[in-house]
């Protein structure tokens, strides 16, 4: 029998489970009046649908995601809460697994409602019917609803109706027309709604209704970090990717470092080598200036990420050596930092975080679990 070894390459992530709860609590603080799905679709993005789950179990008013395996996981683990299918159920044996595991699902198309009708389920379902407000991405347009609603109104498989729809433009240039497209095709309905991602649950208060969605927030990025820092916010970083360096070097001015010589140094400086790279999930488009901590002191990336290293400036920071510690993003040094330096989003750098790096679990609110 061949036992697993455990890797001595120092990356680790550590996620805070504890952080992940208050976060959540933060976000119900939020929006009083209102109960939050807590989004933990693609593995709670990356950090872990079990322990995240898990560490709200008492306190969560129901979940959402995408995959009809991870509600069965949470259904079999005794999570008792309301669980929505975020796009809903992708054919007839999805509809008959989601009515016996009792989970609510998205209705955004005339062929997943044509499916509905025709279903024998054992069970009805509660739906939530999305409408295109402007996304235009997934839903019935505005003049849709009413005949699409009274479909759902005499299906025998349907228990209950929710009105949804997820605004585009929340963290920036705000929700005035989806909101009034919104408003205006459920007025008269009565139907409970749901329409808050995590930038309009904090922003835009008028829009909470009777669930809200956070997810962002939870793992502790800004839903509109070019507007308000987490920190401001009240939000915990959750995922800490760390490392160490594992060499050092010193460049005289006119030598360059990584793939492409992309990094000239214009005079003598000390640089290091991080066990890091886009195989690991750190961004391959993040290029030079990107934050970075070693010892606990902010410094840059340098030149072009490889597939297991980068390299970094020490030349401010004369005590680092091989075996400093560094934070890619976590503790310290916000993910959105990371991002943005890199052009993309804090949503991507924990959702990418590769299989082969090594993920430990703990609470300050108690206990730890290594994985």
């Amino acid at each position: 029998m061949v036992l697993p070894v455990q890797t001595a390459r120092p990356i680790r992530a550590r996620i805070d489970t504890g952080a992940f709860r208050e976060n959540y609590l933060l976000a119900k603080r939020s929006a009083p009046h209102s109960r939050a799905l807590c989004v933990v679709k693609a593995n709670a993005y990356g950090h872990g649908l079990a322990q995240c789950a898990q560490a709200v179990r008492d306190v969560a008013d129901g979940f959402g995601l995408l995959d009809l395996s991870d509600a069965a996981y949470l259904r079999g683990a005794q999570f008792t809460q309301p669980i929505l299918l975020l796009e809903g159920c992708f054919d007839a044996e999805e509809l008959h697994h989601a009515a016996s595991l009792q989970v609510s699902a998205v209705v955004h198309s005339l062929p997943q409602l044509q499916a509905l009708e025709a279903a024998q389920l054992s069970l009805p379902l509660d739906v939530f019917l999305k409408i295109n407000t402007g996304m235009n991405r997934l839903g019935f347009g505005v003049d849709e609803v009413p005949a699409i609603l009274a479909r759902l109104r005499v299906c025998k498989n349907v228990k209950s109706i929710v009105a949804m729809t997820h605004f585009a433009t929340a963290d920036g240039a705000g929700i005035a027309e989806p909101w009034e497209r919104f408003v205006s095709a459920t007025v008269n309905t009565g139907l409970p709604t749901s329409t808050s991602n995590s930038a309009a649950l904090l922003r835009f208060p008028q829009t909470h209704g009777d669930w809200v969605r956070p997810g962002i927030m939870l793992y502790g990025g800004s839903p509109m970090p070019e507007l308000q820092s987490a920190a401001d916010i009240g939000l915990k970083p959750v995922m800490t990717l760390e490392s160490t360096l594992i060499a050092v070097q010193t460049l005289r001015a006119g030598e360059r470092v990584g793939y492409g010589g992309t990094f000239m140094a214009d005079s003598l400086m000390r640089i290091g080598v991080v066990a890091c790279g886009y195989a690991d999930g750190y961004p391959r488009h993040a290029g030079t200036g990107t934050p970075i901590l070693v010892n606990g002191i902010r410094t840059r990336t340098l030149g072009r990420v490889s597939m297991d290293m980068l390299a970094c400036d020490l030349t401010a920071i004369p005590d680092a050596h091989i075996g400093s510690h560094v934070t890619l993003w976590g503790d310290g040094l916000p993910a959105d930092d990371v991002a943005i330096a890199a052009g993309t989003i804090s949503y991507e750098l924990f959702c990418a975080l590769a299989p082969r790096v090594p993920v430990s679990w703990s609470s300050r609110i108690g206990g730890k679990q290594d994985g």
